[in-house]
This record gives C-alpha cells, structure tokens and sequence, in this order.
C-alpha cells in the first residue's frame, strides 16, 4: 500500500519515527503538530510535507482536510500523558487536556479525513493507544481512561465501517522510551523521567513501534490488523517489569 498518509504527533517521538518510515515505503507524508519548528527539522531531514495544526481546534481541522485532495492512511498518534497523580488528587484540568488531544484529536482527525479514507481502493486508519487502555495502574487513572476511549472509538469504527474497504488497526504500545513522554508527564522533572526507564534492558523505541506501523500498514489491503500490542521484551505485563540484565537461564547453574 502507499499514497498519501496523514501522520498526527509528527513533531518528535512515534510520529517523527513513522513519518520517516513510511517516506521510506514511498508515501507522501503529510507531518502533522502544533510545533512548526519541530515540524519543518522533520520535514527537511524526510521531504515530508507540513500540516501545522493543533488538533483540539475543530474548525483548524477542518479546514486542514479541506486543502486534502486524497488520503490514504490516517496515522492518529498525538497524545501524552499528565500527572501521576491518584484519581482522588489529580487535576481535572489535566483529565480534560488528556482526553481533548488524545480522544477528541482523534475523532477529529477521523471525522474530517474519513470522506477521504472512503474515496478510494481502500483506506486505513491507524490509533496508537497504550497497553494502559486495557490495564489500568495506580497514579495513571486519567491516561488510562483516555486511552480506553480511544481504544472504544477504534474499536466502533471498525464496526462501523464493516463491509467498506477501510481498515481500521490499533497499535497499543507498552513502554517505550522517547525523548518527551515521561519528562512532559512528570512536568519537566528530568530526574523522575530518567527513573521510569531506569534498569529495563532495552525499553521499545520510537523506531519499533514505527515498524509495526508499516508492518500492519504494508499487509495486503483485505488483512486487518485488529489491534497490535507491543512490549519490550522485559515488561511482560503492565505491572510485571524487568529491571536489570536480561539473563539467560541456560548458563546457570
């Protein structure tokens, strides 16, 4: 599959990541995000094109799809978390920003590029969500009820959507070290960030999951992928993480 792709969160991370590999599988990439410096480094450094857009702006949306000719791939990746904060503290105004960019963003996006999706041989619109949309944690309440939502909303679409040729994939990634997740929800805290990844053997990277993007992206147009959960190989569940040295049992003794 190739042609036009739509990629949200472009600006660093997973998005910057799979706006290079699918520039790399010869989509014309359309790199979404609010930082339009951030953006055009991406755009320089792949030849993708620039869609400077914050995707809680309705009308901005809109007007974005509407100077869109074709669209072929939707990639919903902008999100984040805020706070670790328990349910009974955290701050309403970081639930609400949450659930604004990670759900709502992401029913925008949708809503506005699906008439496009729908023109066509065939259209796919992938979601990153979390392994946190199925497994809730203490101090993580707020990302995990947005998740779960944009996990539901993928989930209906593609119910919705049965017996158009329009595939709809989640991409559900565990933990994944990136240059800005953990330091923006721990409010810049350099220190705490470092500490979540601290001792696991090779946390996911944004390239991985950029890979499993143009993995499920580049099967044959009648295969869906439902929903792809990825972990690093030392995080076997959500609360069930390896920190130290991954060990080879064989040589003990």
């Amino acid at each position: 599959m190739a042609g036009t792709a739509v990629v949200t969160g472009a600006s660093s991370g997973i998005g910057a990541a799979t706006v290079r590999r699918l520039v790399k599988d010869g989509f014309d990439v359309v790199a979404v995000a609010r930082r339009a410096d951030r953006l055009l480094q991406v755009a320089e450094e792949t030849g993708a094109r620039v869609g400077c857009l914050d995707i809680t702006d309705t009308e901005a949306v809109r007007r974005f799809a509407g100077e869109l000719d074709t669209c072929d791939l939707l990639v919903n990746n902008a999100g984040g978390a805020l706070g670790a904060d328990s349910v009974a503290t955290g701050s309403v105004d970081d639930w609400e920003r949450m659930f604004s960019v990670n759900v709502l963003g992401t029913l925008r996006m949708t809503q506005a590029l699906l008439p496009l999706l729908r023109d066509g041989a065939g259209g796919t619109v992938v979601t990153i969500t979390s392994t946190a949309a199925f497994t809730a944690y203490e101090g993580g309440g707020g990302y995990s009820a947005a998740k779960a939502a944009e996990r539901a909303l993928s989930e209906t679409l593609r119910l919705e959507l049965c017996g158009e040729p329009v595939r709809v994939i989640e991409v559900a990634p565990g933990m994944v070290r990136t240059e800005e997740f953990a330091l923006n929800r721990l409010r810049g805290d350099a220190g705490k960030a470092a500490a979540v990844y601290e001792g696991v053997d090779h946390p996911l990277t944004a390239d991985d999951i950029a890979e499993c993007v143009a993995l499920a992206v580049g099967l044959p147009q009648h295969v869906n992928v439902d929903q792809l959960v990825v972990r690093p190989l030392a995080q076997a569940a959500q609360h069930r993480l390896h920190r130290g040295p991954l060990m080879n049992r064989k040589n003990e003794h």
